[in-house]
């Protein structure tokens, strides 16, 4: 149907609805039923088979499977029915953690999906734009991404930045009143926003006409949200180190293979221990488990408030310098209470806290009726009518839909018994001028305040406010707004700011008709002053808990705020995190200066008041000038550029628009600067927990190769069999590696310096460390085998399987050694992992099964062992895990760490 081309009216019969009321529960559940969820339809996911095939089709796998193959033609069929069975276990556990990654993601998405503004059943609610119907009333403001497609019934200064499914550039003016008879293209219809659209400018409310596949963007089959399938750099650092390390593996097989055939041992023989020696040797699974932890850390992150919404998040996540944040309800509870006013020149004190509409109204302790006091009563009106907020008392909880500053105006009105919907009802609005982070102002223009006429009011920042206004409300009376009253204004105003107060001014002005030019240069000029509110937004406890945490990890934190440099900086002081009110700098001071001058300025600056979201960006870039990694916070429609800048975007998933939590990679869904230093502890663990099993299976496969080059070399026979090579493989690369993915931290971790981006996830120690592990397993796995060889010269399949049961203890044991890089293992505790002792035992298990189970004996070429046999095995397989502990002692911890490992090992014992 042509909605745009239906009156209000009309389209208001045909959907059954109110333009007053909405629609009913009841009708929503309907509709729903009849016409489905509001989402588009998704591209159709891998299926199984797909799956499977791209986990065969990796090279490595189709070598091993060619190997097989040509064993089942030379008559070695039970070796290669073993050796395809442990691909196809392999494949099955590849394609089960890529569906855990999977789900982890998916969940993500569904958490981050958009919500809506509705009116059902009379209230304002913000509800899943999934369950949107036709039918519905939508409320849109600046930042708003319009939910579905809409046929507006008011408009007040909406424009609609319809880029995304028109191409126009400049956003449209978008008009409720127009109706067309002649069909016009799409870009033309002023009466209509469509999904996926960005509200910038303005607000309007609208029916709902189509959803979901049946909006204009659905017809195109375009999605508007969804999480990037990209590589990070460490994926991709990861992917390179497998490439190179397949090389090398590549020349020593067939150094192997040319070796083993100069001394005579058998072509296909050789042939198959080099290649299933270069897939032991590969950890061709490190990428699977990479995104699998990065994956199920995102998940973890969740629960402590933070969704990331990409993996490359995670990984910058570890490395951030700096963290601006925002001051309000993200260091403060975001309870805005209006505490203390001033009008009529009194100052007058307000009890109550939150939004719970009860209080009473003081002067020098005496009781005030707001009603009975004439300027009161007007800056009480004035803030419930220049306000888009409302307070919601479901589950006889009060909270505030829309801002929480213009919340707290709503409930100071309420307690002057001045309620939003009578005054609404009583003094309609009928035009309005809506906030910019420019103007700093509001205004609204109603009629019937004041008999026969028409009434702006304007609430906004004192400072501009004040410069702007030409008399002064006093009794009632209407004055000069002179240099004295003015300053005595002024006077009040610095007075609440010292104390903490977010302080807004009110004013208004009256009209004989609604004007024709309706812009801030004639209308906000020469208006009537009424009065200040002052308010409190109490820092949130565990905001200081956080910043004492950031200082110590080597972050610093940084206070950004539209308050003033006085009341910035008691937020701050309280804080910690300014010691001096020379750390802070206001925004025009920042336009005065340079981007040079500033690059230095930055550096010993810690709060910014009375920025613009322009401002935001210069400090990023200013920061990243010199060096830093920055986390930056938004929540406004103009402070998507400054999340783009930053190298992590942080939006506020409680008050943030739209358009914030689609540019940010991070959301906080508690809006708590608490949740970011969670979420970068948490980022700091997951990048420590990559580097512990990269190093695992790195130093254990080295070890692999170390133990069958040797051998070769000094012509002895082959320690371990392909088949057993393979098992080793997937016992020693899976189980403990996946369980160092799950360590929960070192408690000291953020107590160290930030880690550089462009550091390689294989440094110089690191490296180091790898050499001394890898011929620390190998040349005790050799000695395990050499010993066999003589106690039992009869018997090569028990000094193989001597050696065999070595490396895998040495290696499962090297597994604990590898949960810390700095403390050893009595410092963090033994048993303080349980995945790893589930994982080391059940591979354990396994080795006894292969080893004790008769109908296995003769697939893996092992016999069993004497208890007497378990004891030299123990003492060859400990001795890697006690020199990496005194390596580690030894050698890679500074002063610091050994005075921190001293007090954990104090704890602890």
């Amino acid at each position: 149907m042509n909605w745009y081309k239906l009156g209000k009216e009309e389209v208001v019969k045909n959907l059954g609805t109110s333009i007053e009321k909405g629609l009913t529960d009841t009708d929503v559940q309907k509709r729903l039923e009849k016409y489905g969820t509001n989402q588009l339809k998704e591209k159709p996911k891998e299926g199984l088979v797909s799956k499977i095939v791209e986990q065969f089709s990796d090279f490595l796998v189709l070598i091993l499977i060619a190997a097989a193959l040509v064993s089942i033609i030379i008559g070695e069929t039970r070796d290669s029915i073993v050796i395809l069975s442990i691909v196809v276990v392999n494949a099955f556990l590849g394609i089960y953690q890529e569906g855990r990654a999977e789900k982890a993601l998916e969940a993500l998405q569904n958490m981050t999906s958009p919500t809506a503004k509705v009116i059902r059943n009379g209230y304002l609610d913000v509800v899943p734009a999934a369950n949107l119907v036709p039918g519905d009333l939508v409320v849109l403001d600046a930042g708003d991404i319009v939910p579905a497609d809409i046929r507006l019934v008011e408009s007040s200064n909406l424009k609609i930045d319809e880029a995304s499914l028109t191409g126009e550039s400049v956003p449209v003016e978008k008009k409720s009143n127009k109706v067309y008879e002649d069909d016009i293209p799409l870009g033309d219809r002023e009466n209509m926003v469509f999904m996926s659209t960005i509200a910038t400018y303005g607000r309007g409310k609208g029916i709902i006409v189509e959803t979901g596949h049946n909006t204009e963007i659905g017809r195109i089959a375009t999605q508007i949200q969804s999480i990037d399938e990209e590589l990070t750099p460490l994926q991709k650092k990861l992917n390179e180190l497998g490439k190179y390390l397949g090389i090398i593996t590549i020349v020593v097989c067939v150094i192997v293979f040319g070796v083993g055939i100069l001394q005579g041992r058998k072509v296909m023989d050789m042939f198959m221990v080099a290649i299933s020696l270069a897939v032991a040797a590969i950890p061709e699974g490190l990428p699977a488990i990479v995104t699998i932890v990065l994956a199920l850390g995102m998940n973890k992150m969740v629960a402590r408030h933070a969704i990331v919404k990409k993996l490359l998040a995670v990984e910058t996540l570890g490395s951030i310098t700096v963290i601006c944040s925002d001051k309000t309800g993200t260091l403060t509870q975001n309870e805005m209470t209006a505490v203390r006013l001033f009008t009529g020149n009194k100052i007058y004190n307000v009890t109550g806290v939150g939004y719970n509409p009860t209080g009473d109204f003081k002067i020098e302790e005496k009781k005030v009726n707001p009603k009975e006091v004439i300027d009161l009563k007007n800056l009480l009106s004035i803030g419930v009518l220049a306000n888009d907020a409302d307070i919601n008392s479901a589950n006889e909880a009060f909270k505030v839909v829309g801002d929480p500053t213009e919340g707290a105006l709503v409930t100071l009105a309420h307690k002057g018994n001045i309620t939003k919907y009578t005054m609404n009802k009583e003094c309609p609005r009928i035009e309005e001028m809506p906030f910019d982070s420019d103007r700093k102002m509001m205004t609204t223009f109603h009629k019937n305040y004041i008999p026969g006429k028409i009434v702006s009011f304007t609430k906004g920042a004192p400072d501009i406010v004040i410069k702007r206004c030409k008399y002064i409300s006093v009794n009632g009376e209407i004055e000069v707004f002179d240099d004295s009253l003015r300053k005595k204004v002024l006077d009040v105003n610095n007075f609440f700011a010292k104390d903490a107060l977010r302080v807004l001014a009110l004013s208004y002005k009256e009209y004989d008709n609604l004007p024709d030019n309706i812009s801030s240069d004639s209308i906000e000029m020469e208006m009537i002053f009424v009065g200040l509110v002052g308010m409190i937004d109490p820092s949130r406890p565990e905001a200081k808990d956080a910043i004492v945490k950031c200082k110590e990890a080597g972050i610093k934190p940084i206070m950004i705020t539209g308050d003033y440099r006085e009341t910035a900086y008691a937020i701050a002081k309280e804080l910690d995190i300014a010691k001096s009110i020379n750390e802070v700098m206001v925004g025009e001071e920042l336009d005065g200066i340079s981007d040079r001058t500033f690059k230095d300025i930055v550096k010993n600056t810690t709060v910014y008041a009375r920025v613009s979201p322009e401002h935001k960006v210069r400090i990023v870039s200013a920061l990243k000038a010199n060096g830093e990694i920055v986390a930056m916070t938004g929540d406004g429609v103009n402070d998507s550029m400054a999340l783009k800048k930053a190298d992590i975007g942080i939006s506020m998933g409680i008050t943030g628009t739209d358009v914030a939590k689609s540019t940010a990679e991070v959301i906080l869904t508690d809006d708590n600067f608490a949740s970011i230093v969670a979420a970068v502890e948490e980022g700091r663990v997951i990048y420590s927990n990559i580097r512990k099993f990269v190093f695992f299976l790195l130093s254990c496969n080295i070890g692999e190769i170390i133990i069958v080059f040797t051998s070769i070399l000094f012509n002895l026979p082959i320690p371990l069999l392909p088949i057993q090579l393979l098992w080793l493989n997937l016992v020693t690369d899976s189980f403990p590696a996946l369980a160092l993915g799950m360590e929960k931290g070192e408690e000291d971790i953020m107590k160290l310096k930030p880690r550089n981006p462009d550091s390689p996830i294989i440094d110089r120690h690191m490296m180091v460390d790898i050499i001394v592990q890898s011929i620390t397993i190998g040349a005790t796995s050799f000695l395990a085998y050499i010993w066999g060889l003589k106690v039992f010269p009869d018997s090569l399949m028990k000094a193989r399987t001597i050696a065999f049961s070595t490396l895998i203890l040495a290696e499962l044991l090297r597994a604990y050694s590898s949960r810390s890089e700095r403390h050893i293992l009595f410092e963090i505790g033994i048993f303080s992992n349980p995945t790893m002792i589930y994982a080391t035992t059940l591979s354990f298990f396994l080795l006894l099964g292969v080893i004790y189970v008769p109908a296995l004996q003769p697939i893996f070429h092992t016999v069993p062992l004497r208890l007497v046999d378990w004891g030299i095995i123990a003492s060859f397989a400990f001795l890697p895990l006690i020199i990496s502990e005194l390596y580690k002692a030894l050698f890679n911890r500074s002063k610091e760490d050994k005075e921190t490992s001293m007090k954990l090992y104090k704890e602890r014992f």
